[in-house]
């Protein structure tokens, strides 16, 4: 059963002694004369039929939306009354869940700022620190001064550029430079918008997961060839048998 409030009991009971208060006023208005009444004669006719029709109750009808049941004068439980005995408006037997939202439904969204910012800020700021720590406290693998009398045999770009000059060994530098990074990065960029997929499992995004291997994997095996495959000249050589030409 409803739990009513206790302000809304308050108010029904008020409702019944005004309306009992307003019968004894109308009733005693009848027996003083038509003159001295202020109800008409119509609805004092209308509630003496219906008391007189053997009904166990009669309900009072206001105009407005906040009218109640009257209590019948035998002391018994009014027609239309609530649980336990009580009236009340239609609207406080209905749940508010079924009328109004009470809160809002919860998202799994949350706001760039300050959630997402104040990780990343922090996030620098570590790496910050562990990158002048380890500076002061390491050495750089620096090598001697260059000479331009005398060319290193082979000559070998940093690591991370390895994969690029492998490619000029290959193919044309216009198609080795510009035109196989360019189409790398074009793809790359366009994945987003190719794979909509919300999901943040990689077993979901096998289209974009797919991709980024396949990239990574290209460049992966032309850095791991110029740096322990390729000797003097720049020529293929096999590094268990004519040692390693790479320094980091």
């Amino acid at each position: 059963m409803t739990e009513i409030p206790e302000h809304l009991l308050k108010r029904a009971q008020a409702a019944r002694e005004k309306a009992a208060s307003n019968e004894s006023a109308s009733a005693a208005s009848s027996d003083a004369g038509p003159s001295d009444s202020r109800v008409p004669a119509h609805l004092l006719e209308r509630s003496k039929a219906a008391r007189s029709g053997g009904e166990s109750g009669a309900v009072a009808v206001a105009e407005k939306v906040a009218a109640v049941v009257a209590a019948p004068a035998s002391g018994g439980v009014p027609l239309g009354a609530g649980p336990g005995g009580h009236t009340q408006r239609l609207l406080t037997v209905v749940k508010s869940g079924s009328i109004q939202e009470v809160k809002a439904a919860p998202i799994d969204k949350v706001h760039t700022w300050p959630h997402l910012l104040g990780i990343e800020f922090v996030a620098a700021l570590a790496c910050t620190a562990f990158l002048f720590v380890f500076s002061w406290l390491v050495n750089a693998p620096l090598l001697q001064a260059a000479n331009f009398n005398q060319t290193p045999n082979p000559s070998k770009a940093p690591w991370y550029f390895l994969g690029l000059q492998e490619l000029l060994t290959m193919f044309h530098p216009m198609v080795a430079g510009v035109t196989i990074p360019g189409m790398g990065i074009v793809v790359l960029i366009l994945a987003p918008f190719t794979d909509r997929n919300p999901s943040n499992k990689p077993e979901d995004r096998k289209f974009v997961t797919s991709m980024m291997t396949i990239f990574m994997m290209f460049w992966a095996v032309l850095v791991i060839i110029g740096s322990f495959f390729r000797g003097p000249g720049f020529n293929f050589t096999f590094p268990w048998r004519d040692g390693i030409f790479f320094e980091l």
